[in-house]
């Protein structure tokens, strides 16, 4: 089931065209990854889910229907651009948006006293927002996204102003989220927390949607039938029995060990690999490379920039 969908969504400002028939189709209980470079309209889609501003056409379906308004209450969002009251105490604060977000006094000094014990920040309590760090206030303000457990999460960049030790424990929290029923749309340009955390991505550039799908058969489509290739043995001589169906790219030597980076031509196999080596070499490893979606991310955008068409 599709719990969050965007068909056609069209966005201007001026004469400026933020999103032009972008379409978003987010699987219920999915981590999804909203991607894209600085000014392609990620901010953009999320503003208009979040009801903040509405498209000039197309429409968001939610849960299965078309967004209304009461559904604020059913997301949570995390942006950027972090939003707490540097002159207000955290615990007030914190206090203070949970009830925004519909839970009583009651209910929202539970859950609080609960994430406060958890992200070990009991002690800040009656701080003030502008004595704690950027990571610290990152915290505070997960917290109060969480806070009212909304089934449809939105988190964008996450991880800014977190140590790695930080990041990794929000990460753990999302994949949590996720374990317990929330269905997750992930902002980032951290490509390596998309392949950590994201079953599916949409790619958005220029205001378009150039690449959707799962990222394990994204990944698969934009290999380059290129093998590591782990052994000990002559190097020339495993060079000269590889040439023709393979090209050897690179090749890492340490202490008599060698890595090999060797694309595979001609419709040649791994198998066919494996023949023509066997007999000159001590293999201790053979395994397909697949691009990274750094790597991907790169290659997609930068074709869809080539292909802009010109004024």
């Amino acid at each position: 089931m599709m719990f969050l969908e965007a068909n056609q969504v069209v966005k201007k400002y001026a004469n400026h065209l933020a999103l032009n028939e972008v379409n978003l189709q987010v699987p219920e209980n999915s981590i999804y990854g909203l991607l894209g470079p600085n000014g392609a309209g990620k901010t953009t889609l999320i503003r208009i889910i979040n009801q903040i501003t509405g498209p000039d056409s197309g429409e968001i379906i939610f849960n299965g229907r078309p967004l209304q308004t009461d559904d604020v209450h059913r997301i949570g969002y995390l942006p950027e651009e972090r939003g707490l009251y540097k002159k207000m105490k955290v615990g007030e604060q914190a206090l203070y948006l949970a009830r925004l977000k519909g839970l009583s006094r009651h209910d929202a000094l539970k859950k609080l006293k609960f994430w406060f014990e958890k992200f070990e920040i009991q002690p800040w309590w009656d701080k003030k927002v502008e004595e704690l760090s950027k990571g610290m206030q990152q915290k505070i303000q997960f917290v109060v996204t969480v806070l009212h457990e909304p089934k449809l999460l939105i988190f964008d960049e996450p991880f800014s102003g977190f140590d790695p030790i930080n990041a990794n424990l929000l990460k753990q929290e999302i994949l949590a989220l996720k374990k317990n029923g929330a269905t997750i749309l992930f902002s980032t340009h951290n490509m390596g927390s998309v392949e950590e955390l994201c079953d599916h991505i949409t790619l958005i550039n220029q205001s378009k949607t150039i690449l959707t799908g799962q990222i394990d058969e994204i990944r698969q489509g934009y290999k380059d039938n290129l093998i590591k290739f782990d052994f000990t043995g002559n190097e020339t001589l495993i060079r000269e029995k590889l040439r023709g169906n393979f090209n050897v790219e690179k090749v890492e030597a340490v202490n008599g060990h060698h890595t090999a980076f060797v694309k595979m031509l001609n419709d040649a196999t791994i198998n066919d690999m494996i023949g023509a080596v066997i007999n000159d070499a001590q293999i201790h490893g053979l395994q397909e490379v697949l691009p990274t979606m750094n790597d991907i991310f790169i290659k997609v955008v930068e074709h869809s920039n080539l292909s802009k068409p010109e004024n």
